[in-house]
Parts: structure tokens; sequence; C-alpha cells
């Protein structure tokens, strides 16, 4: 007979994956708020609701009727591909158990509840030690094994009484966490991850019964984790970079062999992977002062992408700005983010200092790029080059009582281009920095990428090497040809008007999409004024805005 009665419904599985994303969403700034440990940088909330939600979103894609193998498997590997942080990392392993317990109830013949719970909860506890290099108690780690215990405990019981026992000691445990580390300890709070997988042991109390769990809300520190800064390192090395990428087509015999290489490099390894489909792919994270080197570990074993590295506040860096510097020189200064060899030498003519941010910037080059216009007012701006998150902590240490930073919202090169404009070095600068603010603001701005994986987009399905046009973020043309979907984009983007187009054109941009750029507008768009700029950026085929 099997556990828990009739077999499992895979839409379940989806309501209760739409609960998960629901819950970690609502909780993310509390999970944030808790996070000291590895690293008290604020962000596991954030990294496990983006992880969720791109798990959840790879189910649009999935038939109606799907079987429960199916529905379970696409969750892992969406789950595998989209994780962040070393939370959203562990977080996929619970639906790779998942996966890996609905194949094994198939073989049994057994697709009750309990049994499909009692071996996901096993498998993805199991396989999460696994997975990080140093496990410690007083994680989700450990709150996954208690869930694993819990349930198998309860094999013979109610489904319903099976997941309330499942959350309430994932509760309780949850509170031992916090002296369980030194960190939590210190910082007076329960670990930020285990908060996070107690919200989809909450959920699945609210699926399985119709009535949800009310959990009191558990707060951070309030002078911040533990007194620490962000940007403070772990207690297991001053490391300054995270590092995140997927590992496809790699011998699963020799992940091992990469786990060692990068605690040699840094530490919070953290390597997982769905090799069950034959795709043998792998997501991969490190703290790390090398993050080329651990790019390149990588490298030996297969193919690389989706790389991600983000920086850490060094202690050199978190130094307070001093208040005795000596009076600036000049009144002001205008310090942007560009890629491209191009656009350099564009935006210095236009008065700008310029950073380059081609391979991405450490926020303390900002800071010190700031410093060094010697100037008592300067508007920076990073063309979605560098997180929120950095900006606010490099304004936080390059002000000072002899200098005033703003930071201008643009995240394109063409808005960038469109404030500079506008820029009074003479006037007032409230005057000023407002003027190129709302000049920014009013530039539509689009691009030109290639596709190198398959994506549902709201254009409809890309394929590798397809030519995608983006109106800010979303993908609104799929073409083959590059000239194609140039000209498809400026339909779109000029349909509702506009003045002037400016194109910053990148390395990889064909001759014949120029070419066919300037013919489509003289053709069509007789009385608007076109500019094209070779900014050489390797990052967009071309970068386009309309004012």
């Amino acid at each position: 007979m099997a556990y828990g009665g009739t077999a499992v419904n895979p839409q379940f599985i989806r309501d209760w994956a739409l609960a998960c994303a629901d819950g970690l969403a609502a909780s993310r700034g509390e999970i944030n708020d808790l996070n000291v440990f590895p690293i008290p940088d604020s962000d596991t909330g954030s990294n496990m609701a983006n992880t969720m939600a791109g798990a959840v979103s790879a189910l649009d894609d999935v038939a109606a009727d799907a079987d429960l193998q199916t529905v379970t498997r696409a969750l892992a590997d969406a789950a595998v591909m989209s994780a962040r942080g070393n939370s959203g990392i562990i977080l996929a392993q619970l639906f790779v158990g998942l996966a890996d317990a609905a194949d094994l109830a198939v073989a049994e013949n057994d697709l009750g509840f309990n049994r499909l719970c009692i071996n996901g909860l096993r498998l993805a506890a199991l396989s999460a030690r696994r997975a990080v290099a140093e496990p410690k108690e007083g994680t989700v780690l450990t709150l996954l094994t208690v869930a694993a215990q819990t349930a198998s405990d309860s094999a013979a019981r109610p489904p319903a009484d099976l997941v309330r026992a499942v959350a309430e000691n994932s509760a309780e445990a949850l509170d031992l966490t916090t002296d369980q580390l030194p960190e939590l300890t210190k910082a007076g709070v329960v670990d930020a991850g285990a908060r996070g997988f107690l919200v989809l042991a909450d959920a699945l109390v609210s699926v399985v019964t119709g009535v949800a769990n009310k959990r009191r809300v558990y707060r951070g520190s309030l002078s911040g984790p533990g007194g620490l800064q962000i940007g403070d390192c772990s207690a297991d090395g001053d490391t300054a970079f995270e590092v995140m990428y997927l590992l496809d087509g790699a011998d699963a015999a020799l992940i091992a062999g990469l786990r060692d290489r990068l605690g040699e490099l840094g530490d919070s390894v953290v390597i997982v992977g769905d090799s069950s489909t034959g795709s043998e792919q792998f997501s991969v994270h490190v703290h790390t002062d090398e993050p080329g080197a651990a790019v390149e570990a990588g490298l030996a074993l297969g193919a690389v992408r989706d790389i991600r590295i983000s920086c850490f506040m060094l202690d050199a860096y978190r130094a307070a700005p001093g208040a005795n510097e000596p009076p600036p020189r000049f009144k002001r200064a205008v310090v942007v983010l560009v890629r491209g060899d191009g656009a350099e030498e564009l935006f210095t003519a236009a008065g700008a200092s310029v950073v380059r941010a081609d391979h991405g910037v450490h926020p303390s080059t900002l800071g010190e790029a700031i410093r060094a216009t010697d100037s008592a007012h300067v508007v920076v701006m990073g063309n979605g080059m560098m997180s929120s998150q950095d900006l606010v902590a490099v304004g936080a240490h390059a002000r000072s009582t002899q200098r005033s930073v703003v930071f201008l919202p643009t995240m394109s090169m063409v808005q960038c281009l469109s404030a500079l404009a506008v820029h009074d070095p003479g006037g007032e600068p409230d005057v000023d920095a407002f003027a190129m603010a709302e000049a920014a603001a009013a530039t539509r701005w689009g691009s030109l990428v290639r596709s190198t994986s398959k994506i549902m987009t709201l254009a409809g399905t890309a394929e590798i090497g397809d030519t995608l046009g983006l109106i800010g973020s979303d993908v609104l043309v799929i073409a083959k040809e590059q000239s194609q979907a140039a000209t498809a984009l400026l339909d779109l983007m000029l349909s509702t008007g506009g003045e002037m187009v400016t194109v910053l054109a990148g390395s990889d941009l064909a001759d014949e999409a120029r070419t066919a750029i300037v013919e489509h507008v003289r053709a069509h768009y007789q009385g608007i004024e076109l500019e094209v700029h070779e900014a050489g950026q390797t990052s967009h085929l071309l970068q386009v805005g309309v004012e």
C-alpha cells in the first residue's frame, strides 16, 4: 500500500512551488536582515527568492497534463540554472532531491505523498551536505537533516500530520541555530538560509492542509548583522569576490577535484548538479580573491556559462572617509561607467571622467575615480554596470565634508549620453543634476544582443544564435539576422514618436546592420535626426536611445 494514500497529483507540486515563491518574496527583507553567515552581505533572502522565482517560471513551459517526473525535473533543472548565492544553490538541491524521489517513486510503483516527501527530503539533505565543501551545523543543512528525520519518523501518519511535524520541528531547530554558530550568537539572530527553508516547510503545510502557519517575524540586529558593516568578510577568510557559474559537460567523477581546487582558492565552496538527465550540468559557487582562477578551474572540466562575479567590500575600502581632505580645486565633475574603446573616447569628449567596466569594476575603483576628480560636486552614472547596493556603498565612502556625490539611475550608456547633453558645469548643482536626470529618464532605450541559449521570451522562443531586440530588460524582437532585428527594434521604439535616435554600435555589430539602420531611418522616418557612434562594447551588439 502506498504511503500517504493516493498518488501525488503533479498540480500539487505546481501549487507548492508557487506558494514557496510567494512566501520567499514576502519574507525577502526579513531574511536579508538576518544574513550574517557566511558573509554578512544581506542578500540571502533576495538570492532564495530569485532562485525560486526562476524555478517556478520554468513551469510555464511544462504542459498542463505533464506527469510528476516531468514537473519535478523541470523545477530541479530551472532551480540549478537560476541559483543565486550559496543559499540559492542549496535551495536548488531540495528540488533536485524531489525530482530524484519522483524517479524512485515511479521505479517502486509507489507515488504516495508520504513516500515522496520522505525520500525527497532525505535525498536533498544528503546531496546538500555533499555539495558544501565545509558543512556547518546551525545552517540550512541542519534544518534539512531535521526535516528529513521528522518525515521518516512520521511515515505512518496522515500527510497533514507529517507536514505539520516537519514544519514545527524545523521551527524548533531554527531557534537553536543562534547558539550553533559564533557569527549568529554575536548578532543574536537565527540563520538566514534556515529561515528561508522554514518558509518552504510552511508553504507545504498551507498547500496540504489549506491552513497557513502563523510565524513570528525573526528580527535582525538593530545595528546591522552582529554590528558588522556590509562587506565584512566571513571568519573563514577575507575574500573579495563571490564567483558563480554554470558548468556543462563535466564528468561527475571530476567534480570532487574541482571542489578541492576551489577550496584552495577560497571558501564557501558549493557545487550542485543534476546529472540524472545526462546533461552533466553543475552550478558552482565560491568566495575567493582569485576569480579568474576559479573560472579557469571550471573551464578545465567543461563549458562555463552565466558567469557572475560580485565584489565584497575590503577592509581598505571600508575605511571611513576623512573629514580633513583638502578643499577641492574644481566645482563640478561627472563620472561614468562605460564599455568599449569608442565609448571611452565619446564620453571623455563629452566632458566626463570615464571608468571602464568591460569586465566588471570593483567599487573601490569607482570610489577612487570620484575622489580623483578633486571636485566639490560629483554626479555619477553607473549605466547598469554596477549593482545598486554597490553604488550605495560607493557613495557612503566617497562623500565627505568637502564633497557631495549624486547618483543618477541610468541603465544604459545612451541614457547617460542624453544626460551629458544637458549638463551645465557652471549651473547650480541641484538644478543641473535634476535636468540631467530628466533627460536620462526621457530617453527610451533598447539594445540588441545575441542569444546564447534557448529561452522563452515575450516575443516567443529564441534559439541559440538568434538576435534579440530588447526595450529595457524585455525581449520584444527575435530575428535570425542583425539587420532584421535592428530595424524591427527601431520600429517598435519609434511607434510612439521621437525626434532623435542615437545608436552606440558594439564591436560585433555587422556592417550590414549599420547600413540597414541608416537606410531604414532615412526611408521611413524623415525628419528624425540619427547619430551612430562606434562605441565598441562587447556586451551589446548595439544600444539605441530615442529622445
